[in-house]
Protein backbone atom coordinates (compact mmCIF):
# COMPACT_ATOMS: atom_id res chain seq x y z
CA UNK A 1 0.00 0.00 0.00
CA UNK A 2 1.10 3.41 -0.79
CA UNK A 3 0.87 5.91 1.84
CA UNK A 4 0.69 9.39 1.42
CA UNK A 5 4.29 11.42 1.12
CA UNK A 6 2.80 13.23 4.84
CA UNK A 7 2.14 10.31 6.40
CA UNK A 8 5.33 8.21 5.48
CA UNK A 9 7.77 10.80 6.09
CA UNK A 10 5.96 11.04 9.37
CA UNK A 11 6.71 7.45 10.02
CA UNK A 12 10.21 8.15 9.14
CA UNK A 13 10.73 11.00 11.41
CA UNK A 14 9.74 8.56 14.37
CA UNK A 15 12.14 5.85 13.52
CA UNK A 16 14.35 8.22 14.40
CA UNK A 17 13.70 7.56 18.57
CA UNK A 18 15.85 4.81 20.27
CA UNK A 19 13.68 1.44 20.54
CA UNK A 20 10.85 2.76 17.86
CA UNK A 21 10.85 0.30 14.57
CA UNK A 22 8.98 0.39 11.68
CA UNK A 23 5.38 -1.04 13.18
CA UNK A 24 5.84 1.13 16.14
CA UNK A 25 6.49 4.19 13.95
CA UNK A 26 3.11 3.17 11.79
CA UNK A 27 1.12 3.15 15.23
CA UNK A 28 2.30 6.27 16.75
CA UNK A 29 1.49 8.11 13.68
CA UNK A 30 -2.01 6.51 13.25
CA UNK A 31 -2.65 6.99 16.50
CA UNK A 32 -1.67 11.11 16.18
CA UNK A 33 -4.10 11.87 13.38
CA UNK A 34 -6.93 9.93 13.95
CA UNK A 35 -7.25 10.24 17.65
CA UNK A 36 -4.85 13.06 19.34
CA UNK A 37 -4.19 15.71 17.03
CA UNK A 38 -3.77 18.00 19.73
CA UNK A 39 -1.44 15.63 21.24
CA UNK A 40 0.73 15.61 18.14
CA UNK A 41 0.74 19.62 18.02
CA UNK A 42 1.53 19.64 21.72
CA UNK A 43 4.62 17.56 20.79
CA UNK A 44 5.43 19.40 17.53
CA UNK A 45 5.70 22.64 19.51
CA UNK A 46 7.63 21.21 22.48
CA UNK A 47 10.28 19.59 19.68
CA UNK A 48 10.78 22.88 17.87
CA UNK A 49 10.99 24.75 21.24
CA UNK A 50 13.24 22.34 22.53
CA UNK A 51 15.60 22.53 19.37
CA UNK A 52 15.57 26.49 19.55
CA UNK A 53 16.35 27.04 23.35
CA UNK A 54 18.66 24.20 24.38
CA UNK A 55 22.14 24.08 24.30
CA UNK A 56 25.03 22.68 26.27
CA UNK A 57 26.26 24.46 29.80
CA UNK A 58 29.52 26.19 29.17
CA UNK A 59 31.43 24.45 32.11
CA UNK A 60 29.77 20.96 32.13
CA UNK A 61 28.10 20.12 28.72
CA UNK A 62 25.25 19.23 30.07
CA UNK A 63 21.88 19.96 28.27
CA UNK A 64 20.48 23.56 29.47
CA UNK A 65 18.65 26.57 28.13
CA UNK A 66 21.16 29.06 30.12
CA UNK A 67 24.80 29.68 30.13
CA UNK A 68 25.83 27.68 32.84
CA UNK A 69 23.18 25.00 34.09
CA UNK A 70 21.34 25.37 37.67
CA UNK A 71 23.91 22.63 39.06
CA UNK A 72 27.02 24.47 38.26
CA UNK A 73 25.39 27.69 39.21
CA UNK A 74 24.49 26.23 42.46
CA UNK A 75 26.84 27.48 45.61
CA UNK A 76 25.86 24.56 47.72
CA UNK A 77 26.94 22.26 45.70
CA UNK A 78 30.44 20.54 46.14
CA UNK A 79 33.06 22.29 43.24
CA UNK A 80 36.17 20.45 44.21
CA UNK A 81 34.28 16.91 43.79
CA UNK A 82 33.48 16.04 39.70
CA UNK A 83 31.92 13.15 38.18
CA UNK A 84 32.04 12.67 34.96
CA UNK A 85 29.41 10.52 32.81
CA UNK A 86 28.85 9.48 29.39
CA UNK A 87 25.17 11.40 28.38
CA UNK A 88 22.50 13.88 30.34
CA UNK A 89 20.60 10.65 30.92
CA UNK A 90 23.67 9.51 33.46
CA UNK A 91 23.40 13.52 35.40
CA UNK A 92 19.40 12.73 35.76
CA UNK A 93 20.13 9.01 36.84
CA UNK A 94 22.54 10.25 39.76
CA UNK A 95 20.56 13.19 40.57
CA UNK A 96 17.56 10.89 41.30
CA UNK A 97 19.41 8.52 43.48
CA UNK A 98 20.37 11.64 45.67
CA UNK A 99 23.65 10.42 46.67
CA UNK A 100 26.26 13.05 44.66
CA UNK A 101 26.40 16.81 45.90
CA UNK A 102 29.76 17.67 43.44
CA UNK A 103 29.57 18.98 40.00
CA UNK A 104 29.63 17.06 36.82
CA UNK A 105 31.55 16.97 33.16
CA UNK A 106 29.11 15.06 30.44
CA UNK A 107 31.10 13.85 27.64
CA UNK A 108 28.09 13.03 25.25
CA UNK A 109 29.72 9.92 24.47
CA UNK A 110 32.67 8.17 24.54
CA UNK A 111 36.08 7.47 22.71
CA UNK A 112 35.36 5.39 19.62
CA UNK A 113 37.88 5.76 17.19
CA UNK A 114 36.46 3.49 14.50
CA UNK A 115 33.64 6.07 14.81
CA UNK A 116 35.97 9.13 14.56
CA UNK A 117 35.21 10.32 18.12
CA UNK A 118 38.33 11.15 19.78
CA UNK A 119 39.02 13.64 22.45
CA UNK A 120 37.99 16.84 20.45
CA UNK A 121 34.51 15.55 20.28
CA UNK A 122 33.96 14.53 24.10
CA UNK A 123 35.76 18.06 25.16
CA UNK A 124 38.43 16.40 26.88
CA UNK A 125 40.13 19.38 26.12
CA UNK A 126 37.98 21.39 28.55
CA UNK A 127 38.22 18.69 31.25
CA UNK A 128 42.15 18.69 31.39
CA UNK A 129 41.83 22.68 31.26
CA UNK A 130 39.71 21.98 34.48
CA UNK A 131 42.18 19.72 36.13
CA UNK A 132 45.34 21.90 35.30
CA UNK A 133 42.83 25.22 36.74
CA UNK A 134 42.65 23.37 40.35
CA UNK A 135 39.84 23.52 42.49
CA UNK A 136 38.97 20.08 41.93
CA UNK A 137 40.39 17.53 44.13
CA UNK A 138 38.88 14.55 43.23
CA UNK A 139 36.89 12.94 39.81
CA UNK A 140 34.47 10.34 39.66
CA UNK A 141 35.11 8.24 36.70
CA UNK A 142 30.96 7.07 36.12
CA UNK A 143 31.60 5.71 32.91
CA UNK A 144 29.65 2.83 31.41
CA UNK A 145 31.30 -0.67 31.88
CA UNK A 146 31.87 -0.97 28.57
CA UNK A 147 35.12 -1.32 26.32
CA UNK A 148 34.65 1.60 24.81
CA UNK A 149 33.61 3.37 28.74
CA UNK A 150 36.54 2.09 30.61
CA UNK A 151 39.05 3.04 27.56
CA UNK A 152 37.38 6.64 28.05
CA UNK A 153 37.62 5.99 31.94
CA UNK A 154 41.47 5.23 31.16
CA UNK A 155 42.03 8.08 29.17
CA UNK A 156 40.53 10.71 31.66
CA UNK A 157 42.32 9.10 34.68
CA UNK A 158 46.27 9.93 33.39
CA UNK A 159 45.16 13.26 32.22
CA UNK A 160 43.57 13.63 36.04
CA UNK A 161 46.78 12.13 37.81
CA UNK A 162 48.94 14.08 35.74
CA UNK A 163 47.36 17.40 36.79
CA UNK A 164 47.73 15.49 40.91
CA UNK A 165 43.94 15.12 40.76
CA UNK A 166 42.40 12.44 43.03
CA UNK A 167 41.06 9.39 40.69
CA UNK A 168 37.82 7.11 42.11
CA UNK A 169 35.62 4.94 39.79
CA UNK A 170 32.04 3.81 40.48
CA UNK A 171 31.21 0.65 41.77
CA UNK A 172 30.07 -1.77 39.26
CA UNK A 173 28.89 -5.44 40.53
CA UNK A 174 25.92 -7.09 42.00
CA UNK A 175 22.85 -4.77 42.39
CA UNK A 176 21.18 -5.10 45.98
CA UNK A 177 18.95 -7.49 46.22
CA UNK A 178 20.41 -9.06 43.53
CA UNK A 179 21.29 -13.18 43.79
CA UNK A 180 24.54 -14.43 42.27
CA UNK A 181 23.03 -17.30 40.06
CA UNK A 182 20.68 -14.57 37.92
CA UNK A 183 23.84 -11.84 37.38
CA UNK A 184 25.50 -12.02 34.08
CA UNK A 185 29.26 -13.39 34.42
CA UNK A 186 30.52 -9.91 33.09
CA UNK A 187 28.98 -8.28 36.24
CA UNK A 188 30.29 -10.73 38.31
CA UNK A 189 34.06 -10.32 36.91
CA UNK A 190 33.31 -6.16 37.15
CA UNK A 191 32.17 -7.01 41.11
CA UNK A 192 35.54 -9.70 41.43
CA UNK A 193 37.89 -7.18 40.38
CA UNK A 194 36.20 -3.92 42.08
CA UNK A 195 36.15 -6.04 45.93
CA UNK A 196 36.74 -4.14 49.16
CA UNK A 197 38.06 -5.11 52.42
CA UNK A 198 35.30 -5.52 54.81
CA UNK A 199 35.83 -3.21 57.37
CA UNK A 200 36.94 -0.08 56.32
Amino acid sequence: MKLSPSIAALIDSLRHLPGVGPKSAQRMTLHLLERDRDGAQQIAEAIEMALAKVKNCDRCRNFTELDVCEICADPRRDAATLCVVEAPADVMAIEQSGGFRGHYFVLMGHLSPIDGIGPEQLGLDTLCDRFVEGGIEEVILATNPTVEGEATAYFISQKAKDAKVKVTRIAHGVPLGGELEYTDSSTLAHALTGRTVVGE
